[in-house]
């Protein structure tokens, strides 16, 4: 019963994003551009963490082309989409990766963050982790 009602309440918040074509899925492309002008300055054009502005940092930007090695081989979605909104660096204090949530604004599409439910997620951050997961090191 429970599944029903996740589902039901996703079919409705689903349609509100899918108006006026909001719905259409951005793809990798969308998000290497999101990430050119706007993380390329501390990560770097190849998202090894050589930015031209990561020698002044505190603390270097990470090399996200690792992530998925970091997580055992499993690119974790969720997570990355709370680091980049900002959501999961709430509490931290001092310099550290800026929040993107003002960014992030704007219409929704569905997307499956890993966990198999379709919830509506910003265009961008969906165009951002989209291109993230294609820029992964394998084993």
């Amino acid at each position: 019963m429970r599944a029903f009602i996740l589902a039901a309440l996703g079919a409705v918040a689903l349609s509100g994003c899918m108006e006026d074509g909001a719905g259409e899925m951005p793809g990798p492309q969308d998000g290497q551009a999101l990430f050119m002008e706007n993380c390329a300055v501390c990560h770097g054009e190849d998202a090894k963490g050589n930015g031209p502005l990561a020698r002044r940092l505190e603390k270097a930007p990470k090399d996200l082309t690792l992530i998925e090695l970091r997580h055992k081989d499993t690119f974790p979605r969720a997570k990355i989409m709370s680091i980049v909104d900002g959501y999961a660096r709430s509490d931290m204090t001092g310099p550290g990766m800026p929040e993107f949530g003002a960014l992030l604004e704007g219409d929704l599409v569905p997307f499956d963050s890993g966990d198999g439910i379709q919830t509506p997620t910003p265009r961008k951050l969906v165009a951002l982790v989209e291109y993230l997961e294609t820029v992964q090191q394998k084993r």
